[in-house]
């Protein structure tokens, strides 16, 4: 019992020192033009959709088909499959760019958001999130960026 008591602890003072880190930073081209929208708690969010290329290992088509989703891309990509984007297994089928659902939540990033139009360039960093919600009585979930901040505007 001893033992497995060390055991536990050690896990427990190793999983503490895992550094938890949730950091995006994309790079792509907007689609389409961002929409503001006010929650029914009041609180007001601006929703664009932002184009990037996938890593060249991705692009080629060299990811066996059995790989896990390995990057914050992927990740997002299968969250936004429901809408129409990328699916999962496009990485084997040559898809060469993701469409990432990014969210804006501060004052600062709804603004600068705001003036984007399809097609200019834009740069954001933030994390990525999963948020839960019901769609037609059934529990559904998407992954989305959670802009800190947005930089963009250039065509």
């Amino acid at each position: 019992m001893g033992a497995e008591a060390a055991t536990d602890t050690d896990a427990a003072t190793a999983q503490d020192a895992v550094a938890w880190v949730n950091e995006v930073h994309l790079s792509g081209r907007v689609s389409g033009t961002p929409q503001e929208k006010t929650l029914p708690s009041g609180d007001a969010v601006v929703l664009f959709r932002l184009v990037v290329r996938r890593p060249a290992a991705r692009r080629t088509g060299s990811a066996r088909a059995g790989d896990k989703v390995a990057s914050a891309q992927d990740a997002a990509t299968k969250g936004a499959a429901t809408k129409g984007a990328a699916t999962k297994g496009a990485a084997t089928r040559g898809a060469v760019v993701d469409t990432l659902d990014v969210a804006c939540w501060t004052a600062r990033s709804r603004k600068v958001a705001l003036r984007l139009q399809d097609g200019d360039a834009a740069e954001v960093t933030g994390s990525l999130h999963r948020r839960f919600f019901r769609a037609g009585g059934a529990a559904a979930s998407r992954y989305e960026v959670a802009a800190a901040t947005v930089i963009g505007g250039r065509r």
